[in-house]
Order: structure tokens, then C-alpha cells, then sequence
């Protein structure tokens, strides 16, 4: 019994030692391909950030050198190096400046547009006669053919009448005389931009 009971003790004792050769054999057949796939999945995560910091960039600036200067931050420094690089970007990209531009050269060129009374300042629209706000006249009506004209204009460039002959509105500013007019002086006074 006494043999008996050594080979059962040798038996477990043999089991105990296999079983853990096996658990650790296990393990490490487990680990192995685990650590690749972290390995693996790292390298992949940096390159991606390197990709994305190098399209970010060229969306934001035509500079060379920044481009450069922000892609070897996030290679170098990788996720650390994309926060530094998130903080001192520029703030707009290239097309939203260039949206930008083209929203303020609308508002300007719609400002130049709009037409203003030369009185009041007061916006007109040009099919108006006289200014809802000052009651200035703006423009008059042709005689012949009732459209309207430029009050300065002196014939009709739709129906080609002679509208100088025709009375002036009793606000216009008279015509300088061209009596007493020094030669090669038009007698016109010349001001400063009038539009």
C-alpha cells in the first residue's frame, strides 16, 4: 500500500506539474498573437494621425514648411504631438476663408448697388421719381415717351427727344453760366467724386 500510495502522490504530483506547463503554454500561445495585434493596431492608429495631421494642414495652410513641421510633431510625438499641433493650428481652413471672401465681396458689391438719395442719403430704388424721405427729385419722366430719366441727361436714349428744352425741376441747381468763362475752362465746376 505504501507503493501504492507513492505512485498516486507521483501521479498527482506529475499532473500538478503538467497541468501547469499546460496553463502556461497556453498563455503564452494566447499572449503572442494579442501583443501583435496591439503592436499591430499601434502602428496602424500612428500612421492614421500622421495621415490625418498631414490632410489637416494642407486644408488649412499652403505653407510648406508648416505642413512639414506639423506632420513630424505628430510622428514624433504621436498622440501628445496631435494635441500640440490641435492647439496651434489655424483656426479656418482654406475653403471657409475663400467663402469668407466671397460672402464680403457680395455684401460690398449689393452696398455699391443700392442707390442712395444725393439729399438725405436715404435708400431709393431706381424706378423712383422723387425720395420717400426728403421729397428731392430724382429722376423725371421723359415727355414723349414717359420713361424715366437721369435728371442731368439732356435727351431721351429711348425715344431720342430733346428734353434740355423742357423745364428744369424747381430744386435742381442751376447750370453755371458760360458767360465771362476764361478760355480753355469749361466753366463747369469739377468737385470730388459725385457717386
Amino acid at each position: 500500500m505504501n507503493g501504492f500510495a507513492s505512485i498516486v502522490l507521483l501521479a498527482t504530483g506529475a499532473g500538478t506539474k503538467s497541468s501547469t506547463t499546460d496553463i502556461l503554454g497556453t498563455i503564452q500561445n494566447l499572449l503572442g498573437p494579442l501583443i501583435g495585434c496591439l503592436v499591430a493596431f499601434f502602428v496602424i492608429f500612428s500612421l492614421s494621425l500622421i495621415i490625418w495631421t498631414f490632410r489637416d494642414i494642407r486644408a488649412r495652410t499652403q505653407d510648406f514648411l508648416s505642413q512639414i513641421l506639423a506632420t513630424v510633431l505628430v510622428a514624433v510625438f504621436n498622440v501628445g504631438g496631435l494635441f500640440i499641433y490641435m492647439i496651434l493650428r489655424p483656426r479656418q481652413t482654406l475653403a471657409e476663408i475663400y467663402e469668407r471672401q466671397l460672402e464680403e465681396e457680395s455684401l460690398l458689391a449689393e452696398m455699391t448697388e443700392r442707390q442712395t438719395c444725393p439729399n438725405c442719403h436715404a435708400r431709393v430704388e431706381s424706378d423712383f421719381q422723387v425720395c420717400p424721405s426728403c421729397a428731392q427729385k430724382l429722376k423725371r419722366s421723359c415727355p414723349k415717351c414717359e420713361r424715366l430719366l437721369e435728371l442731368r441727361w439732356m435727351h431721351c436714349p429711348y425715344c431720342a427727344t430733346n428734353v434740355a428744352s423742357t423745364a428744369m425741376p424747381a430744386n435742381m441747381p442751376p447750370m453755371p453760366s458760360m458767360q465771362n468763362v476764361p478760355p480753355g475752362n469749361s466753366g463747369i465746376p469739377v468737385s470730388g467724386n459725385r457717386y
